[in-house]
């Protein structure tokens, strides 16, 4: 996911975005808990997808 796709939704599709990414990152987190996860680097990449939109809606809130 590119920040510059972020920027040019608006603040209801990124909430949807970031409803998504938390339910991807708590079914990836349990996966891990019953080591039935294989690719760890998952994760950290949702993690940081949840950064960039969080990090997006501020900006959108600011202006």
């Amino acid at each position: 996911m590119k920040a510059q796709d972020l920027r040019s939704k608006d603040v209801a599709e990124l909430n949807k975005e970031l409803e998504e990414l938390l339910k991807a990152q708590f079914s990836l987190r349990m996966q891990r808990a019953t080591q039935q996860l294989t690719n760890t680097s998952q994760i950290r990449q949702v993690r940081r997808d949840i950064a960039r939109v969080r990090t997006a809606l501020t900006q959108k809130a600011g202006s």
